[in-house]
C-alpha cells in the first residue's frame, strides 16, 4: 500500500509518501509544496492545485490521509488554510483516490502511542519508524509522514471502523 500524506497549508504544504507492506514502512518520498507571501492568495492556491495534481500522478497512491484543521487563535489563517486544503481535497476527487482525514490527536496516538506528545517526539518516532537518517526540512512534511503512518496503522483493521464511529474519521 502506497499512502500520499498531506499537511495541509498555504505557504507550506508537507507532503510525504510513504510505503507499507507487512509490518515494515518504507519513505518513498517527501518535500513541500511552497507559495511565496507576496504572491496573490488566488495564484499560490493556483500553485498548491498545479503541484498536487503533479504528486498525485507521478506517485499514484491508494490512499491520501490529510490531517484535520485545527486552530485556536487566528481565524483568517484557519479560513485560508481551509481554503488552500478545499483545494488539495479537490485534487484527491478528480483524480479519484480516497481521502481520509486525521485530528492531529489520533496522528500523534498512532505514531507515538500517546495523544498528547509533544512534536518533538512525533518527529522522532516518524524518523525511527521509517528509519530516515535525519529530519526532513519542513516540519510540515515530517507531520505529513505522520499522516501517512497514522492512516496505515488504521487501514483495513477493526480499530479503523471503531475510530470510524466513535471518534469522528471520515473517508471521501
Amino acid at each position: 500500500m502506497v499512502v500520499l500524506g498531506i499537511d495541509p497549508g498555504y505557504a507550506i504544504v508537507g507532503y510525504g509518501i510513504v510505503g507499507h507492506e507487512g509490518a515494515s514502512y518504507k519513505a518513498l518520498g517527501s518535500g513541500a509544496i511552497l507559495t511565496d507571501a507576496d504572491t496573490p492568495f488566488e495564484d499560490r492556491l493556483k500553485t498548491i492545485y498545479e503541484a498536487m495534481n503533479e504528486i498525485i500522478e507521478k506517485v499514484k497512491p491508494q490512499a491520501i490521509s490529510i490531517e484535520s484543521l485545527y486552530f485556536q487563535n487566528n481565524q483568517k489563517t484557519a479560513i485560508k488554510v481551509a481554503e488552500a486544503r478545499g483545494v488539495i481535497l479537490l485534487c484527491a476527487r478528480m483524480a479519484e483516490i480516497p481521502v481520509f482525514e486525521y485530528t492531529p490527536l489520533q496522528v500523534k496516538t498512532a505514531v507515538t502511542g500517546y495523544g498528547k506528545a509533544k512534536k518533538p517526539q512525533v518527529m522522532e518516532m516518524t524518523k525511527r519508524l521509517l528509519k530516515l537518517q535525519k529530519m526532513p526540512r519542513f516540519d510540515d512534511t515530517c507531520d505529513a509522514l505522520a499522516v501517512a503512518i497514522c492512516h496505515i496503522h488504521a487501514n483495513g483493521t477493526g480499530a479503523r471502523r471503531l475510530l470510524s464511529r466513535q471518534i469522528g474519521i471520515t473517508q471521501k
